[in-house]
């Protein structure tokens, strides 16, 4: 499955959540890879930064490194150690601005501390799970 038929599965307004997040993170960060992985689009560029997953009723744009984005406006939720994420129940409710910014910081982010899925850090964090 690629993002396209992932987004044509999707009821409304659910696709068009899906849609306009997809553009917003090609047009903010062209030339980065896109790959459905563990049945979401996932966006990569040196290791994963954001997710997009749709839910039964709401979707979620989650990223990496959550927890070290500057997020003025209190946008990001979540309880983990790193990610966090964006649940959006309508296309009005998207803040394109806080997106992008987000996007940028994730993916300067992962560029100086390198992939967020490898070495210490995620090291640490699995063995917190267990």
């Amino acid at each position: 499955m690629d993002v396209d038929s992932y987004i044509s599965s999707l009821d409304e307004p659910l696709a068009a959540i899906v849609a306009r997040l997809r553009q917003i993170l090609l047009m903010t960060a062209p030339g980065v890879y896109e790959i459905i992985k563990r049945a979401q689009p996932v966006y990569e560029s040196d290791g994963p930064f954001a997710y997009i997953k749709a839910f039964s009723e709401t979707v979620a744009i989650g990223f990496w490194r959550g927890v070290e984005i500057r997020d003025p406006k209190g946008l990001l939720e979540g309880q983990g150690d790193t990610m966090r994420h964006i649940t959006i129940r309508h296309p009005a409710e998207i803040d394109a601005a806080a997106i992008s910014d987000f996007v940028v910081q994730a993916i300067n982010l992962n560029r100086v501390l390198g992939d967020p899925t490898k070495g210490q850090d995620f090291a640490d964090q699995e063995k917190r799970k267990k």
